[in-house]
């Protein structure tokens, strides 16, 4: 077997026929072989279709203000494969994570896993070990047949549900809602993001008893602060700072988070709080860095609905000079959609191809041909997103805003490109 995490990961990449293969039944044959139980006391696992990780975030960081031995699970990774798995605000070593990879290989036998399947695995394994007070599942894709879903959850929150995954899961939010409400377990408590969520959502929480919590109906954010914002619910509020997590949807997700750990058996004081959303970080969510007087915004959004949300903040916090779109984004995604939602909000667009990225990737000219009648329709096209860059920082004036966005491999990039780091909260 190998034994450095790189050839591990190539071999996993390699081996399995289809990248997305969902279903439980090889997990759980491995993880029963594995001796696995529960990676901690308590677990929330965290779906949706945006906001995922910024939840994940907050919670992390609130439970960790508290005192709490905490390990959160994410995915995709954004520049190292160890941001996935991370127990008491660090990432897991590569020792680690290869101890976990030999472990599951020993006990898988002829069963073939996912990569993804693997990484689950090697998550739950090293949580067990590391005697942690809370355990934060993020969903990979939908809920009900993710690997992720072998956990029984604590406590499930579903951020939002909207068009993404359509191949996968459903083209409509109905058939999508259903897939992501089978995180919910019977009894449990189902902290829901969406102001009015698919009717599938609460059909399927009803059906198996399970506990909803509705921001806007059981949960409340107060905008009329000063500096601020308070959370509130039927006899409870407390007034926040803003968060450092700068994108309009960010209230939302802080208030999902706030209110999974006040359903879960957690005890979670006032001062943990307000630190812990003070102090959340998550990289390439509206990461700003500045080069030469050129502002660089780098977002990992790849919907519509994602894309709307950067219209919103760009709305909110206008350019000194012009605004400049980096957009780069896999095959399988709605990139005119995209486009269309940002429209009005960008002066000059550049389109950029993703190589080396795996199957699901566009060159640029296939790319540019998908947004003829959108607003991109003009673009600039480059090879790649570092070439984009490097043309933009040319070309650019002071003043002006860059905007990378598209897919995590699209922020990976352009992170890497510009020397910015991915740490977060810790």
């Amino acid at each position: 077997m190998p034994h450095d995490l790189d050839t591990w990961l190539a071999r996993l990449e390699a081996r399995h026929p289809r990248a997305i293969d969902l279903g439980l039944d090889r997990i759980r044959e491995v993880h029963a072989r594995l001796g696995l139980t529960r990676p901690a006391p308590v677990v929330i696992t965290v779906g949706g279709t945006n906001g995922k990780g910024s939840t994940v975030a907050f919670i992390e960081a609130i439970a960790r203000a508290q005192g709490l031995r905490v390990g959160t699970y994410t995915s995709p990774h954004l520049q190292r494969y160890n941001e996935r798995i991370r127990i008491e605000g660090q990432d897991a070593r590569d020792a680690a994570i290869v101890e976990a990879f030999e472990a599951i290989e020993a006990a898988r036998g002829d069963t073939g896993l996912t990569y993804f399947e693997v990484g689950t695995l090697a998550a739950l394994w090293l949580f067990e070990r590391a005697q942690l007070d809370l355990a934060i599942l993020e969903v990979g894709l939908g809920g009900r047949l993710d690997a992720t879903n072998i956990v029984d959850a604590d406590v499930a929150a579903i951020t939002t549900v909207d068009l993404d995954h359509t191949d996968w899961l459903g083209d409509d939010v109905e058939s999508i809602g259903f897939e992501k409400a089978g995180i919910a377990r019977s009894w449990k408590p189902l902290v829901l993001g969406d102001d009015d969520p698919p009717s599938s959502v609460l059909r399927h929480a009803y059906a198996i008893g399970a506990n909803t919590l509705r921001i806007g109906c059981d949960f409340f954010v107060d905008r009329d602060v000063d500096d601020g914002w308070r959370w509130r619910e039927v006899g409870f509020d407390i007034e926040l700072a803003m968060p450092a997590l700068a994108a309009p949807s960010q209230l939302r997700n802080a208030a999902v988070a706030i209110a999974a750990l006040r359903a879960s058996p957690l005890a979670i004081d006032d001062a943990a709080l307000r630190a812990g959303v003070a102090r959340a970080r998550i990289a390439a969510r509206l990461q700003r860095i500045e080069r030469d007087g050129v502002e660089y915004v780098v977002d990992v959004a790849h919907n519509p609905q994602a894309a709307r949300e950067l219209a919103a903040w760009l709305s909110r916090t206008p350019a000194v000079g012009r605004t400049h779109a980096v957009f780069a984004a896999l095959g399988d995604k709605d990139v005119a959609g995209v486009a269309a939602a940002l429209a009005d909000r960008v002066d000059a667009w550049h389109v950029a191809g993703l190589p080396g990225h795996g199957p699901r990737v566009l060159e640029v000219e296939p790319f540019a041909a998908r947004l003829a009648g959108t607003a991109a329709r003009e673009a600039r096209h480059w090879r790649d997103v570092p070439a984009a860059l490097a043309g933009l920082a040319r070309s650019a004036a002071p003043g002006d805003r860059v905007l990378v966005f598209g897919s995590f491999h699209t922020a990976a990039e352009a992170l890497e490109a510009l020397g910015a780091s991915t740490a977060t909260e810790g």
